[in-house]
């Protein structure tokens, strides 16, 4: 099936890209979680409108990516949140709930869809993740996850 991403998509590509995925990736999980869109003859004008969106909010150079790398690398990240007797995590901690407590901590305004977890984060310590900046940035932010 033929589709149009509307967001990024790790492993597959960036918004505004138009791809062939099997039909069932497409109907179960990427058109209903609005990753993306049916590819039409009509949707070509779609892709340039996502096209120029994704310019104007990406970060434009390597420059600019390591730069914001190099910010979110030096803050101090801690996450509060409810856990019980033994240090498990009444849930889980979320790439929003990340996002937020860099934003929280002094850091960047970090978008929740580039935050890589390689595994849930249900446990409190230090944990660390990556935050995909450009496809050639990375920037590692560890994040200390403590009881409320």
């Amino acid at each position: 099936m033929k589709i149009i991403l509307t967001h990024e998509v790790s492993g597959l590509g960036a918004a505004g890209d138009v791809v062939d995925v099997k039909d069932g990736y497409a109907r179960n999980y990427l058109i209903p979680r609005k990753f993306a869109i049916r590819w039409t003859k009509g949707g070509e004008k779609d892709v340039e409108q996502i096209r120029r969106a994704r310019k104007i909010h990406e970060i434009q150079t390597i420059e600019q990516a390591n730069s914001v790398k190099a910010q979110l690398e030096g803050v101090k990240v801690r996450l509060a949140v409810r856990s019980g007797d033994a240090g498990r995590l009444f849930g889980s901690v979320t790439p929003a709930d990340i996002a937020s407590a860099i934003k929280a901590s002094g850091g960047p305004e970090v978008d929740k869809r580039r935050i890589e977890l390689g595994a849930p984060i249900k446990t409190l310590g230090a944990h660390e993740t990556s935050v995909r900046l450009h496809p050639e940035v990375a920037a590692k932010v560890n994040i200390e996850v403590v009881a409320a």
